[in-house]
């Protein structure tokens, strides 16, 4: 299914949300005022402040330059309320619909028992002090969206986890055994993911003693005057067998690829692009490759990439009789990695969901949309895909279910 017609349904949801709401607060207010010209002017007052703090929004959004790479007041007091509004309001009104279904087979079975119960039976239906349970009940699932973004705006986008993952690879000769890779993916420098806050993972990464560390993409978001900040941010990783990286589709949709890689040289780190290197400790070594974004039916970004998921050309970077890792941002390219004999493929790009609802069940996440490997690790024939959450954040400044995460991995000879 086409990437626009996926979230078409999504589009519709936060429409009718936006409408719902606001007509909503609408009626909270007049319901205040005594006066017909008070109501009136109650709900100008309304609809004034939403399109006010939409276009303040909408103005400041999308790819201008420059971008802060730091909070301001405006990021701080109008833009995240205003994003944690919309994605809050918009989830609780797929929770209105849902409720709504509800009562209203609860009105068709009430309806089809007053024909065919007996008198005394009808008096067994639910009281109107079970009611007022049951609508406190939908009320409080209406608002746990609004309480859950909060949480996600104010502690779960800063909530940094350390995964620690063993992976056992037949093919990794005797001096890796016990090699231990960390992995930062998807930084999205910007007013919510400043300099300060990334060098304090990067110093994080760092009191981990990796071996080697693994950047996976997405370093900007959409302005490329942001490159510099977020590669002195990065400059102090340190490790005994170097920092490597790829990039993402938002490098390349920020035209910042090959200013990232000229400003990581500077400082050490290498970025991988349809290359690959040989990481080695005497006579012994595997193989590490990098590819840039790798186009897919539902996220294409166009230029000198790979032209598809299928990873063409990345034979010719395989070494044989070694473990091959590769770093690729697109967890879609795990398929053909896997068919290729790749033993590791690192990832990133789906955040984990971001605001992701996995705990109550594993199909709820907005990522899903887009792929099947949404966080966590995955095995096939062929291969294993580990897909980093990130720490960085998209869109919404908020993660729920989808804490922000430093992998390390420990490499085992199986």
């Amino acid at each position: 299914m086409p990437f626009v017609f996926k979230f078409f349904p999504v589009l519709l949801l936060f429409l009718a949300g936006q409408a719902y709401f606001l007509w909503r607060i609408c009626v909270f207010a007049v319901r205040r005022m005594a006066k017909r010209a008070a109501r009136i002017a109650a709900v100008m007052v309304v609809l004034a402040v939403y399109a006010g703090l939409f276009v303040a929004n909408l103005a400041s959004s999308g790819r201008a330059t420059p971008s802060p790479t730091r909070m301001t007041w405006h990021d701080a007091l109008i833009s995240a309320p205003f994003l944690w509004w919309i994605f809050s309001s918009t989830l609780a009104f797929f929770i209105v619909l849902l409720v709504w279904l509800v009562r209203l087979s609860a009105r068709a079975i009430r309806s089809a028992g007053h024909v065919v119960l007996k008198p005394e039976a009808q008096k067994e239906l639910p009281s109107s002090s079970r009611r007022h349970f049951l609508e406190d009940a939908a009320t409080a699932a209406v608002a746990a969206p609004f309480v859950a973004g909060a949480y996600g705006l104010l502690w779960g986008r800063l909530n940094m986890q350390v995964t620690r993952q063993p992976i056992q690879l037949a093919n990794l000769p005797r001096a890796f055994h016990g090699f231990r890779i960390a992995q930062l993916s998807d930084i999205h420098v910007g007013p919510f993911m400043s300099e300060e806050q990334i060098r304090k993972y990067a110093e994080m990464c760092n009191e981990l003693k990796p071996d080697l560390i693994a950047l996976t993409g997405d370093f900007v978001t959409w302005d490329p005057t942001t490159a510099p900040v977020v590669v002195n941010a990065l400059s102090g990783l340190k490790a005994r067998f170097g920092v490597w990286g790829s990039l993402g589709n938002h490098d390349s949709w920020a035209g910042a690829e090959d200013l990232l890689t000229e400003l990581f040289a500077r400082c050490g780190i290498r970025i991988l692009r349809q290359e690959h290197a040989a990481i080695q400790t005497g006579n012994d070594s595997f193989n590490l490759i990098g590819v840039d974004f790798t186009n897919s039916r539902s996220m294409a970004v166009g230029g000198g990439h790979l032209s598809s998921d299928r990873l063409e050309g990345v034979e010719a970077l395989m070494v044989p009789g070694t473990a091959n890792i590769l770093m690729s941002h697109n967890p879609d390219s795990f398929g053909r990695a896997a068919e290729l004999g790749i033993d590791l493929s690192l990832a990133g790009h789906t955040h984990g969901g971001q605001l992701a609802l996995e705990f109550i069940s594993p199909e709820i996440a907005p990522s899903r949309l887009i792929t099947p490997y949404v966080a966590g690790w995955f095995q096939r024939p062929g291969g294993q895909l580990y897909v980093n959450r990130g720490i960085g954040t998209i869109a919404a400044p908020m993660r729920v279910g989808a804490p922000p995460e430093i992998t390390v991995y420990e490499l085992q000879r199986a």
